[in-house]
């Protein structure tokens, strides 16, 4: 017989729960709570949760009125769901049977809130338990929503479809798994296909919604049911509802991406529907999945070329799109002078630093990563639901403490601005002529939403079409500039985005024309940082940061204005626009270097500088945009540095002993939140820059003046995140050549360390940072071994097992094996001979990876020392004596004739002597050269 429950604890257990949410009665809802919280404690409490929550109607022991049973049954249901979550696996089998059994009942219950518990609770229990711990739960919510025997409700339908959309979006993998043979989603993709055709619009919507999880994956159920995906699609596409038709356009986007072949041959008439969508003016999520056709379809190589033709429909709506809603202007109008106006601390963006690049890899890519509010950006990335069957993600979608600011929301002006950029870097003219007009009736509109999106437009195209927009802009940029004065802040803000954008143009024109135009638009943005309106701040800090990447070495003559306005703005700003001023000030330290270390300038700007880094808390994520921004001061200030490096190397060091103890008390305490490694990295950073900036003098006083110097950066180097080594190791070779003498002493312990990790099988799972691990401790082992010399040599053997491991897999990057053969070279400096025993064996892969770095120092000296090898065991060279010949003859003539190259050029001469006295015929032996190369020898080094 099927469970029961006995009718007074039935009776006494409702009450309690209505009056857990009773909104009048206190006394009643913290007595309800203790209750509640010892009927835990009962075997059977979960039973009664489920069989309240699972009757419409008050049992006959529960004398309650409708309204009261309803909030009853709301709190079982709320309760049951979180018992579910904590102890599901835990609970008798009996009991889960029973809820198992029971819970499908609330499905069809006449409220829709009871349906949407109902629908909680399953998926909860198949989160827990996993889909083969309930499977028949599939086929029952499907038989459910089909409504086969047509004695299912409308409401049940719903109530079912929306439980299955629940489980294929928590089990998205777990579902294409094999259980005893067979994967459950090659099962439910085709019956959802079947539920498309509901009669019921919700069905629908939410049987469309739960292909489009899974299509993006292109499983093997999707790869089979493609076509008749499209056909459902194509019936779809006209459905009234336009939740259906939102969830086809996601579909369309999903199969362009996957299946772009598929999509081609229908392009014309899905340029029309989608067009037709996105112009829907009622319902802007329905708009913006359309539009993200055009996103999707423009960044693919093999697809965006088929919507040249169709350029002249897809542009104006983007356009149109790109004006703010009657919604957002309403919300925008308010927006005026804030500058005064503190930030909450949920409004400051966290940054994250980016550690030192390994040595010998170029430096960053120029993207324009500096996009304000309203301009063209990325959608938010998705989530990977990597939780294994049954594991629970541990924040639910709904658990933002604060909620979203509008303007960071991806919508339909975003997309529409990124669609617009993607199609310009395209096509070009193409879409500038399409744009051409509207440019000419909005820039000068009389209502400032028409004459913002305007600018937007112009901004947004300026990457892809700036040859055809240049004739134009002696005429643009002028207005530009006035419209930096425009009464709306907001218009303002995208005027200063466009303007950076076409900076570029601007800084390299010539004196008059820079004149006439780069310094009032340099002018403009400059003073639009200190705008009262702290968006208008922010794009202006921002657009400057883009004009300074583009301008570079330009803007040598006008540091002093800049920084003038840069120390104004430190006086200026509250909390979150000193994240951008910090990046305008390192961009600009790090473009014009040396014309910064002027006494009027550092006089200002360090102060400004030393006033934030004096109140920015060691704990505080603001100190990571700080630290890094000072690395690049530091660099650029050199010996002018001096002044102000005592105390902030001493913070540095504070705050790496302070992170490193909070990381093993992390660890020893695992409630213990472990610190941001973010810490150690720009703290290494700086150390770094501060190391290599300062007199020789002054930064070994600094490191002598802290004895646990290098037990710290030894700490740093055994960490287990890849960035904090990676700065380690960049850290450590700046003391070899700058602080060796301090170094010196620590060297057994940091070698031992450094021999450890040099192991690239260890890396390859880590990706590049792991490679840039590596790369440094090659740099710091080269840089160490040129002033070791031969104190090196109980570690050499280690050393070439660990470096020739690099040089002969073919995996690693290619400047991993350029460091690796400049350290091998280096060693051989002070090792000679006891790596000449190994000569044949690395002197093919040696010489394959020098011959790609540049000839400067670091090839010389791994050149010179190689050839010392060489000299130790001449006769190993046999099978590669050529080849090296050949290298030497591509020498730099200028490095061998300096002074740096006396050492490689004295060197090469023993070994010419050398092989002259082996081989008998030394000129017939060179004459298999090129004659070029043989020339070049004899001119290079004179014989």
């Amino acid at each position: 017989m099927a469970w029961q429950p006995d009718e007074e604890p039935l009776r006494q257990l409702t009450q309690c729960l209505r009056d857990s949410l009773s909104g009048h009665d206190q006394n009643a809802r913290n007595n309800a709570g203790i209750m509640l919280k010892s009927a835990k404690d009962s075997p059977d409490i979960d039973k009664y949760l489920a069989y309240v929550f699972s009757n419409s109607q008050p049992p006959p022991a529960v004398n309650m009125d409708a309204g009261g049973y309803f909030q009853a049954r709301a709190a079982a249901a709320v309760m049951l769901k979180n018992d579910v979550k904590t102890a599901y696996k835990d609970m008798p089998e009996s009991t889960k049977d029973y809820i198992r059994s029971i819970i499908l009942v609330g499905l069809q219950d006449p409220s829709s809130q009871i349906r949407g518990y109902a629908g909680n609770v399953i998926t909860e229990i198949v989160r827990q338990g996993g889909i083969m711990g309930w499977p028949q739960i599939l086929s029952e919510l499907i038989n459910m929503v089909s409504n086969a025997n047509g004695s299912v409700s409308t409401q049940a339908q719903e109530g079912g479809m929306s439980a299955l959309l629940k489980i294929c979006e928590d089990n998205r993998r777990a579902l294409d798994k094999q259980y005893q043979g067979q994967k459950p989603l090659n099962f439910i993709f085709p019956k959802l296909l079947e539920l498309t055709t509901s009669p019921q619009a919700r069905v629908r919507a939410d049987a469309l919604a739960s292909i489009n999880i899974f299509v993006p994956e292109n499983p093997e159920a999707v790869i089979s049911n493609i076509d008749a995906l499209l056909q459902q699609l194509f019936q779809l596409a006209s459905d009234p509802s336009e939740d259906v038709r939102k969830h086809v356009c996601r579909a369309f986007v999903h199969i362009a991406d996957i299946a772009p072949q598929k999509i081609v041959p229908h392009m014309e008439g899905l340029v029309d529907y989608m067009v037709t969508q996105q112009r829907n003016d009622d319902n802007a999520e329905l708009a913006l999945d359309a539009a993200e056709f055009w996103l999707c379809v423009g960044e693919d190589e093999k697809m965006r070329q088929h919507l040249g033709p169709y350029l002249p429909k897809i542009v104006p709506v983007l356009l149109s799109s790109m004006v703010y809603s009657e919604d957002e202007i309403v919300r925008l109008e308010g927006e005026e002078e804030d500058y005064q106006v503190e930030d909450r601390e949920q409004d400051i963006k966290p940054t994250f630093a980016s550690s030192k690049a390994g040595r010998l890899t170029t430096g960053a890519n120029g993207e324009d990563a500096n996009n304000v509010n309203g301009a063209p950006g990325s959608s938010a990335n998705s989530i990977d639901d990597d939780l294994s069957e049954g594991e629970i993600d541990e924040f639910d979608d709904d658990d933002d403490e604060f909620g979203e600011d509008p303007e960071q929301q991806w919508n339909l002006r975003k997309c529409s601005a990124a669609a617009l950029d993607v199609l310009a870097s395209v096509f070009h003219e193409g879409v500038f002529q399409a744009t051409l007009s509207y440019l000419n009736n909005n820039l000068d509109h009389p209502e400032w939403p028409h004459r913002e999106s305007a600018v937007l437009a112009l901004g947004a195209i300026a990457d892809g079409c700036m040859e055809v927009v240049e004739p134009h802009l002696h005429k643009l940029t002028p207005y530009l500039i006035t419209l930096l004065q425009d009464p709306k802040p907001v218009v303002r803000t995208i005027t200063c985005w466009t303007l950076g954008r076409y900076s570029g143009w601007a800084a390299h024109l010539d004196t008059a024309g820079k004149r006439q135009f780069f310094e009032p638009v340099m002018d403009g943005i400059l003073k639009k940082m200190l705008d009262p309106n702290k968006k208008v701040q922010e794009a202006a800090a921002s657009a400057f940061a883009n004009l300074e990447e583009k301008a570079n070495t330009e803007l040598t003559g006008y540091c002093g204005a800049i920084v003038h306005q840069f120390v104004q703005c430190f006086a200026m700003y509250k909390d979150r626009n000193m994240f951008i001023l910090y990046d305008c000030v390192q961009t600009l330290a790090e473009h014009v270097g040396p014309a910064l270390a002027r006494e009027d300038l550092v006089s200002i700007l360090m102060p400004a500088l030393l006033q934030r880094w004096n109140k920015v808390s060691d704990q505080s994520r603001e100190m990571f945009p700080l630290l890094e921004c000072l690395s690049y001061v530091t660099t650029a200030l050199g010996r002018m540095f001096s002044q102000y490096a005592g105390g902030i190397f001493a913070r540095c060091v504070k705050i790496i002993h302070r992170n490193l103890e909070d990381g093993v008390f992390a660890v020893e305490n695992p409630g213990f939140e472990a610190p941001d490694k973010d810490f150690l990295v720009t703290s290494l950073d700086l150390l770094s820059a501060i190391v290599q900036a300062l007199p020789e003098g002054d930064s070994a006083q600094l490191v002598a003046g802290t004895p646990s110097f290098f037990q710290l950066l030894a700490v740093c180097m055994r960490d287990t995140n890849n960035e904090v080594r990676q700065s380690a190791y960049a850290l450590l070779g700046d003391c070899a050549i700058y602080v060796y003498g301090q170094l010196q002493p620590c060297l057994p312990t940091i070698l031992e360390i450094l021999i450890a990790q040099l192991e690239v099988r260890q890396i390859n799972l880590d990706g590049e940072t792991g490679y840039s691990v590596i790369n440094n401790a090659c740099w710091s082992v080269g840089e160490i071994s040129m002033r070791q010399k031969e104190a090196m040599q109980p570690y050499a053997e280690r050393l070439l097992e660990k470096l020739g491991s690099i040089l002969f897999d073919e995996k690693v990057p290619e400047s991993l094996n350029e460091n690796a053969a400049i350290a091998l070279g280096r060693l051989g400096l002070g090792c000679a001979q006891y790596l000449s025993v190994h000569l044949a064996q690395i002197a093919p892969a040696f010489l394959r990876a020098i011959k790609k770095v540049t000839w400067l120092d670091e090839k010389l000296h791994a050149l010179t020392g190689f050839m010392q090898i060489m000299l130790a065991n001449p006769g190993a060279m046999e099978q590669s004596l050529l080849e090296f010949f050949n290298e030497m003859a591509q020498a730099n003539s200028k490095i061998v004739e300096s002074p740096l190259g006396q050492p490689f050029a004295q060197t090469f001469q023993k070994v010419i002597q050398q092989y002259k006295g082996m081989i008998s015929d030394f000129d017939g032996f060179l004459g298999a050269l090129p004659a070029e190369q043989q020339s070049n020898l004899h001119k290079l080094y004179s014989f």
